[in-house]
């Protein structure tokens, strides 16, 4: 590859700034619509129908080839538009790796979205990459001195946030993706199963809503007045990247083994474990059976529970501690002062806020988070790298599409 020089910022401090991949819906373009009003040039890339349909301004650019192409192409883009900001939705897509290392040779600052690892009201925005890629330290003493530095967090409202919403986007999105692969022949989906495989896995799961429900509200009520101390275990999506790039797991079984053969092994006999189904699980394997399987293996099916729905927040808050591959239920916990210990690779897993000794020990000797050094670390998130906001709704995107223009533009959170 040639060598290119980085491009320089204007004298006028507005920046060009290309946008790749985002989440399904529209944030990109209300992302891109604001910077345009706020004097900046943008571009966008374009790798299916699905991100043609919901960009639909001018700046679009059509990536047809293949994988094995886009580096090159990518470099020149940049080198051609003088692009001096990149920002794109998760770091550990196909598309996504290459480019990042790119930009990072060619100084061009990257910008990843992600949802928030403090929810709910905040998303992630962070420089150079997010969760298993942050630059963020792990040392418990810099996060209490530089909090120590920092003016309050200036306070902000709830966002409202519509599953439906979030559903439908996705539906429309994944029809206008599988509808024109004809015009895209170098796309290749980074999710494991074609649109129609999940689409089906979410039918089953309809078809059976009433039956989830009504089992896992008999299962919170039981857990909310049997007294009965319990472990939660809440799932991760078997196509997330965390855990495939940022934990031991190829996936989810894996660590659901790894889990229940340590409670089997260790935890008090009197005590119970809760497996939480994640809430936009598709519905393509059947975790409840998966886990009621490996339960009956180890002896302990009638000591491990599987909540399929329900809200996450009080059973949290009652648990004795959570287990979590790097999921930001963690951060949920932790600020309820509830013990974590992390399997994986987590920005939050730092000495006094998560256990350390291990999974074996941790069902024995739950470690709470200290509040002191917790505080801080969610103070320095926020100034580095979380922004007020949501995806799912009218004034969650407003919000969040609000800060990001004044993030990339250097300007710290402004009170609502």
């Amino acid at each position: 590859m040639p060598h290119l020089s980085p491009p320089p910022v204007t004298a006028s401090g507005s920046r060009t700034v290309l946008l790749l991949q985002g989440l399904m819906g529209p944030l990109f373009r209300r992302l891109g619509q604001e910077l345009m009003r706020a004097g900046h040039t943008v571009h966008k890339v374009n790798f299916n129908g699905g991100d043609r349909a919901f960009w639909r301004l001018p700046g679009g650019i059509e990536y047809r080839g293949t994988l094995e192409e886009w580096p090159a192409f990518f470099a020149r883009l940049l080198q051609d538009k003088g692009v001096t900001d990149v920002v794109l939705f998760g770091d550990c897509r196909d598309h996504h790796m290459p480019a990042i290392r790119i930009a990072r040779d060619l100084s061009v600052p990257v910008h990843v979205f992600e949802e928030g690892y403090i929810r709910p009201d905040w998303v992630t925005l962070e420089l150079g990459g997010v969760n298993g890629h942050s630059q963020l330290p792990r040392d418990p003493a810099w996060y209490r001195e530089t909090a120590a530095s920092l003016p309050p967090v200036p306070p902000h409202a709830q966002v409202p946030s519509s599953f439906r919403r979030r559903a439908l986007e996705g539906l429309a999105y994944n029809a206008a993706d599988v509808l024109t692969r004809w015009h895209y022949p170098g796309w290749s989906n980074h999710r494991p199963w074609h649109p129609v495989v999940e689409g089906m896995g979410w039918w089953r799961k309809l078809r059976r809503r009433k039956e989830r429900e009504a089992s896992s509200a008999d299962l919170m009520e039981r857990l909310a007045h049997s007294g009965a101390p319990y472990y939660l275990f809440p799932l991760q999506l078997d196509s997330d990247a965390q855990i495939r790039l940022h934990s031991p797991f190829a996936g989810i079984l894996p660590a659901i083994h790894q889990v229940i053969a340590s409670f089997a092994a260790h935890a008090p006999s009197d005590t119970r474990l809760v497996v939480k189904e994640h809430p936009l699980d598709n519905g393509v394997r059947d975790w409840r059976q998966e886990t009621s399987d490996l339960a009956k293996r180890f002896g302990v099916e009638d000591r491990v529970d599987y909540l399929a729905t329900g809200d996450i927040v009080p059973v949290t808050r009652g648990a004795c501690g959570v287990v979590t591959i790097n999921s930001t239920s963690g951060t949920f916990a932790l600020a309820a002062g509830v013990p974590v210990v992390v399997l994986g690779h987590a920005v939050y897993d730092i000495a006094q806020i998560t256990c350390q000794s291990g999974l074996d020990a941790f069902w024995t000797d739950p470690v709470p988070p200290d509040p002191e050094t917790f505080g801080a670390f969610r103070r320095v998130l926020i100034e580095r790298c979380l922004i007020p906001g949501g995806f799912f709704s009218e004034e969650a995107l407003d919000k969040v599409v609000r800060h990001a223009v004044a993030r990339l533009e250097g300007h710290p959170i402004a009170p609502e």
